[in-house]
């Protein structure tokens, strides 16, 4: 068990003051909770109580971790050598809200992680709780499970249930993306971070996938990958369209019919793009809740920077080259660092 886990809370704790308590205390126990029934690989392999497809997939993440530390020179540590069932269908739940005629989301800051657009709890009553009182104060809310996250290397992230009977590529994808912000995180800068393990995540795989992928994994990929392409630019699209709304000369209730409008089209286009996958529901518990602004605030978040990424990446030619070059443009200013991935979009080719 990682003993430095008191001393993040307390540090927390201190600099939050008390109205602060319950949040971390949660987080606390939660992520105290998980770590607790983590047990090595090689242990669940032993187990003669576990059935043979978990014994292939947790066989197949060593394959998946080897090649992040050789191939994409990834972190070398102990995150995922060890698997934890947590018995629930996701790892924690993200709140994020944003006001009613913007898509600017709302900001929570703490002291490892700095400040960010969402607000995790490990229980779906609390996430709902908190939801419900951000409601009440006039806000756009989006409660959504999240399989897996990143400790940013303070301490060992395992395996998890949540996300372990992935088809392989997209297991590889999430383990490479959630290494990637153990490699580098910039305080205050949700895009930067996420865009760079978006990176990492599409190169990795593309990678591992021509070493050690068969015709059926490669396959499969490419589906899940055309389906999310198509999906985050439909998304993509109707946030502009929302955000032409609400930047209009037109009132405020105007702006609330059409914003109702914009989601009500949302709505029907995503059933024809249903219908075009042959039916494939993998994003439908994305309209579980009433469409709200808080489901478009942070799309760009993954994406906008990835241009200016992959063009560093072919700069640089390997990843250690590139990981020290995304550090250089980490220590810059936020504006700086954006108007530089922006310039360097400009130079890949189309």
């Amino acid at each position: 068990m990682n003993t430095r886990l008191p001393t993040v809370v307390l540090l927390a704790v201190l600099v939050a003051g008390c109205a602060q308590l319950a949040y971390y205390g949660q987080a606390a126990n939660g992520e105290f909770t998980l770590l607790d029934r983590a047990r090595p690989i090689d242990d669940w392999l032993t187990d003669p109580g576990i059935d043979a497809g978990l014994k292939a997939k947790l066989q197949r993440t060593r394959q998946m971790r080897r090649f992040a530390v050789s191939e994409l020179s990834l972190p070398d540590n102990r995150s995922y050598t060890e698997y934890a069932d947590l018995k629930r269908p996701f790892a924690l739940w993200n709140v994020v809200a944003a006001p009613a005629l913007s898509l600017e989301p709302k900001q929570w800051c703490f002291p490892v992680a700095g400040c960010v657009s969402y607000r995790g709890y490990f229980s779906q009553d609390a996430a709902r709780k908190f939801a419900a009182s951000l409601r009440q104060q006039g806000y756009d809310v989006q409660v959504s499970g999240v399989p897996a996250y990143s400790t940013l290397g303070w301490f060992s992230d395992p395996l998890l249930s949540t996300f372990i009977r992935y088809p392989d590529g997209e297991l590889a994808r999430l383990m490479f993306h959630e290494l990637a912000h153990q490699t580098v995180y910039v305080k205050d800068d949700t895009q930067f971070n996420e865009s760079f393990a978006t990176t990492v995540e599409q190169a990795g795989v593309e990678r591992w996938l021509q070493a050690v992928g068969n015709q059926k994994t490669r396959d499969a990929y490419v589906q899940f990958e055309g389906r999310k392409e198509e999906f985050v630019a439909l998304l993509l699209q109707y946030r502009q369209r929302l955000a032409s709304n609400y930047a209009s000369d037109l009132g405020d209730t105007q702006k609330l019919q059409q914003k109702a409008a914009i989601f009500l089209a949302l709505q029907a286009d995503y059933q024809v793009l249903k219908a075009k996958w042959g039916g494939y529901t993998g994003y439908d518990r994305w309209f579980a809740e009433p469409l709200s602004n808080a489901h478009l605030a942070l799309v760009a978040t993954y994406y906008e920077l990835v241009p200016g990424f992959k063009a560093l990446l072919a700069q640089q030619q390997t990843f250690q080259k590139f990981y020290a070059a995304v550090a250089r443009l980490a220590a810059l200013s936020k504006d700086e660092r954006h108007r530089q991935l922006e310039e360097l979009a400009k130079t890949r080719p189309t």
